[in-house]
C-alpha cells in the first residue's frame, strides 16, 4: 500500500503527518511512503530525515495524491492555490483519506461533498472515539492538549496588562482572571497553564466529572446544576442540551462574563457543531481590551461572532478564531499528531490494504464519505439530510 503525504497549504499550518520516525514504523510494516518535498521542514522535519528511513521525495502535491492509495493530512483539504486546483479535485475514486475534516461544520459541508462525489472513503480524526482501546489514536485529545497550552499562551500574549498579580514601587497590580468554558482535555490544559502564569481561574462545564477535574486544578467552578442525563452523552462526552437549558447556560455565563480578562472557549459535541454559548450581547458586556480565544472554531465556535480563521477586535474585544493552534507549536504537535495517526492506520491496515469493519465503533464513528455517500450521522444531521 502507498501511504502518501502531501505538505500542507493552510496559511500558517507547519504541522505534518508523518515524522521520521512514524515513517520508519510504515515502512517496517510493509507500507511504502511517498512525501511532498519540503512537507515537513516548517515543524524541523527535513526530507533527509525522511530519506535516510526508506521514504520517497516527489515534487508536487499532484503526483502524491496521484500516487496514493491512502493519503494523511492534519487539515481538512482546501484549494492549493500554487496548483490552481482543489485538493479534492486532485484525489481519485477509492482512494483513503485519514485527516481532521471537522465534517458537521458548516464551512466544510461542500467539501465533504466533493469528497463523496469523487469516491473518496474519508476518515476524520476528531470522530476517534474516547475509550480505552482508541486512547493513543485520538488525535483530537492530543491536539486539544496542545491548544488549551498556546491558546493561554497567546491570550496573554494580546492582554495589554500582566496575568500574575504583581507588587511594584508604585503599587499592587491585580492578576487577570480567566474562565474556560468547556472542560476537556484542551480546557483543563488552558486551565493549568493559566494558573502557571498567575492568573485566577474559573471553570464552567455540564459534566459532573469535568467540573470536579476543574477544582482539582485550582480553579473557581460557576455553577450551573444540569440533570445529568441530559449533560454527558456516552463515553463521558458532553451532550446537546436543549433549547431551554442552554438558554440558562447563556444566562449563568451574561451574569459573570463582563468580570473576566479571558475567556477560553472549548466547548464540543463530537460529531456535531459546537453550541454557541456566548452571544454578540455578552460580547458588547465585557471589559475593553479583555480577549476570547475561541479552539472550538473548527466546528462553528462558542462565540456568536468569532472571526473564523483569524482574529479581529469586536467591541473593544479581541477575539480570536484561530483555526491551527496546535500548527503553532508544530515540532511537539507533529510528533504527538503523526504517532496518533500512525496507530489509527496500523489498526484499520489488514496486509496491505484497508479493512473497515462497519460494525467496529471506531470506524463508524470516524467514517465520513463511503461508496459516494456521506454517512457520517452529525454531518448528516448538520445538513438535513435524513
Amino acid at each position: 500500500m502507498t501511504i502518501g503525504i502531501p505538505k500542507e497549504i493552510m496559511i500558517g499550518e507547519a504541522r505534518v503527518a508523518a515524522t521520521p520516525e512514524t515513517v520508519k514504523k510504515f515502512i517496517e510494516d510493509g507500507q511504502k511512503v511517498i512525501i511532498e518535498k519540503n512537507a515537513g521542514v516548517n515543524s524541523l522535519y527535513h526530507d533527509e530525515d525522511y530519506i535516510a528511513m526508506g521514504a520517497e521525495i516527489v515534487a508536487s502535491p499532484a503526483e502524491v495524491f496521484k500516487r496514493s492509495d491512502l493519503i494523511l493530512k492534519v487539515k481538512e483539504p482546501l484549494f492549493n492555490e500554487a496548483e490552481n486546483m482543489h485538493e479534492v479535485d486532485m484525489m481519485h475514486k477509492g482512494q483513503y483519506l485519514v485527516t481532521f475534516i471537522h465534517p458537521a461544520s458548516p464551512v466544510n459541508h461542500d467539501m465533504v461533498k466533493k469528497l463523496a462525489e469523487a469516491g473518496v472513503i474519508s476518515l476524520t480524526l476528531d470522530g476517534v472515539p474516547r475509550i480505552s482501546r482508541a486512547q493513543n489514536m485520538d488525535a483530537l485529545t492530543s491536539m486539544s492538549t496542545c491548544a488549551g497550552y498556546k491558546g493561554i499562551m497567546m491570550a496573554a500574549n494580546d492582554l495589554t496588562y500582566f496575568m500574575p498579580q504583581m507588587f511594584t514601587a508604585v503599587g499592587m497590580l491585580k492578576p487577570a482572571k480567566v474562565l474556560v468554558i468547556g472542560v476537556g482535555v484542551g480546557g483543563l490544559q488552558a486551565l493549568a497553564t493559566a494558573k502557571r502564569l498567575g492568573a485566577i481561574t474559573y471553570a464552567l462545564d455540564i459534566r459532573p466529572a469535568a467540573v470536579e477535574q476543574s477544582t482539582s486544578l485550582g480553579a473557581k467552578v460557576i455553577e450551573f446544576d444540569v440533570p445529568a442525563e441530559l449533560a454527558v452523552a456516552e463515553g463521558g462526552y458532553a451532550n446537546n442540551l436543549p433549547k431551554e437549558w442552554l438558554e440558562k447556560e447563556r444566562q449563568v455565563l451574561s451574569e459573570v462574563i463582563d468580570e473576566m480578562d479571558i475567556v477560553f472557549c472549548s466547548a464540543l459535541v463530537p460529531g456535531k457543531v459546537a453550541p454557541v454559548l456566548i452571544t454578540e450581547e455578552m460580547v458588547k458586556k465585557m471589559k475593553k481590551g479583555s480577549v476570547i480565544v475561541d479552539i472550538s472554531i473548527d466546528q462553528g465556535g462558542n462565540c456568536e461572532i468569532t472571526p473564523p480563521g483569524t482574529k479581529e477586535m469586536k467591541h473593544g474585544v479581541m477575539i480570536q478564531g484561530i483555526k491551527n493552534i496546535p500548527g503553532l507549536l508544530p515540532t511537539s504537535s507533529t510528533w504527538m499528531f503523526s504517532n496518533n495517526v500512525y496507530n489509527l492506520v496500523k489498526y484499520l491496515i489488514e496486509g496491505d490494504t484497508m479493512k473497515l469493519d462497519m460494525n467496529d465503533e471506531i470506524v463508524r464513528s470516524i467514517l465520513v464519505t463511503y461508496d459516494g455517500k456521506i454517512v457520517h450521522a452529525g454531518t448528516k444531521e448538520a445538513m438535513g439530510i435524513a
